[in-house]
């Protein structure tokens, strides 16, 4: 296999900060990977400044191989200093010697233009990642679906933003898993995108019903607190938790028909991967105990709609305590 090519230097620069992190971590990796330990120099610039970065890139090092200099946080760098400090030593980079530069931008807070200068002036790379705008979202996922094998036509690409949320990075692990489940030239259309992806209120409710399913009050009651402190809904958790109760008493009541447990999931809406882990909590769930749960789940839900003269937190945090002891 051969080896990686790298560049004299690179600038990942924008306000995307999750991807700037993202290509920073990949760098640090690959770099370790090739040089060792020895051989990979990091640097926070809002502690070094370009002159500090201009004399480690002229001192000599006993490392053998090509060296790496990993420089995070450049937006804090002033245009002179990088001009007159740092300029002049990439001028001059070693062959042997890559310098990457990271800044994640925000406002006014930008990588210095004399900085885009002197990495492009050595022969290097500079990148910019930027978000998108909302409505960019479903295109851009038709394409990078593409770049992994995937046709994700129109409608799924707008469901998997609806569903995911608008961040870059999430989108790309979900096409990712999609690749993974579907398989290369694979088509995926909105009922793929419902089978296999959950929406982000759906991933942030597993938590709560993980402790309510494997009998965790404690847990149960901190993890809804939290949920319902960071503006999730109360009525629309209570139904998110008495349909995973439901789908693991459908699932726990085939298993004790003698239904295989490769089967015991078929017919109902989730991915391989989900019915796997129902599957799971099914052969160590009572369903006698999941019938109550899901009595106790419905009327809660009737809670959530008037049916209560009592709180709504307070009818779900008695319910949990319920259903999960």
């Amino acid at each position: 296999m051969s080896s990686p090519q790298f560049e004299s230097a690179y600038l990942v620069h924008g306000d995307d900060h999750g991807r700037v992190a993202e290509r920073r971590g990949r760098l640090a990796s690959l770099a370790a990977e090739v040089s060792g330990a020895q051989g990979v120099e990091t640097f926070d610039a809002s502690q070094s400044l370009p002159g500090e970065v201009a004399s480690a890139l002229g001192a000599m090092t006993f490392a053998i191989g090509r060296r790496f200099l990993i420089v995070d946080g450049c937006e804090s760098w002033k245009e002179k200093e990088v001009a007159e400090d740092l300029a002049p030593a990439m001028a001059a980079l070693d062959e042997e010697t890559t310098v990457a530069f990271f800044a994640c931008e925000d406002g006014r807070r930008k990588a210095p233009s004399s900085l885009h200068d002197a990495v492009e002036a050595a022969g290097g790379r500079v990148s910019a990642e930027m978000t998108l705008k909302a409505r960019e979202l479903p295109r851009w996922a038709v394409g990078q679906a593409s770049g992994l094998g995937l046709e994700l036509d129109g409608a799924a690409a707008q469901l998997l933003v609806a569903q995911v949320g608008d961040r870059q990075q999430r989108i790309m692990r979900e096409l990712e898993k999609l690749a993974l489940e579907y398989g290369p030239g694979a088509a995926i259309g909105v009922e793929e995108v419902e089978a296999s992806v959950a929406d982000s209120s759906e991933l942030a409710v597993w938590a709560l019903v993980d402790a309510i399913v494997g009998h965790d009050p404690k847990a149960a009651t901190r993890t809804y607190l939290e949920l319902r402190s960071q503006g999730e809904d109360g009525p629309r958790l209570a139904g998110l938790m008495a349909r995973r109760v439901r789908e693991v008493l459908t699932i726990s009541e085939r298993l004790e028909a003698g239904v295989a447990p490769g089967e015991a999931a078929a017919g109902l809406r989730m991915s391989p991967y989900a019915a796997k882990r129902r599957v799971a909590e099914a052969r160590e769930a009572d369903a006698a105990g999941l019938r109550r749960a899901l009595e106790a789940m419905a009327r809660l839900e009737l809670a959530g709609r008037g049916a209560s003269r009592l709180d709504f937190d307070t009818v779900a945090l008695r319910t949990i305590a319920v259903v999960s002891s």
